[in-house]
């Protein structure tokens, strides 16, 4: 399981399609979420607003095709990663 920084929480679904994905996936989404909590727009992140079904939530890259979808509670500014998977799983 991955330790919870402060001000991220995780959503039941991405926990358990975290917990489905790869190993290579979970040790990437590991390393991911540390330059995340240093800084949210490094640039191999590629953190960015999304549209159509997902407007209003953001995307960074996990890798060349993996995404983590989160989005930013507006009551307590506390970022909430919602869904996980393969841009073609998530962009259907």
């Amino acid at each position: 399981m991955i330790k919870n920084p402060v001000g991220i929480d995780f959503s039941r679904k991405f926990d358990k399609e975290l917990k489905k994905a790869p190993l290579e996936i979970k040790i990437a989404f590991r390393q991911r979420l540390n330059l995340f909590v240093q800084d949210q727009f490094y640039l191999t992140l590629n953190n960015h607003a999304l549209t159509g079904k997902y407007k209003g939530y953001r995307s960074i890259n996990i890798t060349g095709d993996w995404r983590a979808i989160y989005t930013v509670s507006k009551i307590n500014n506390k970022i909430i990663f919602e869904t996980i998977g393969t841009h073609s799983q998530l962009y259907k």
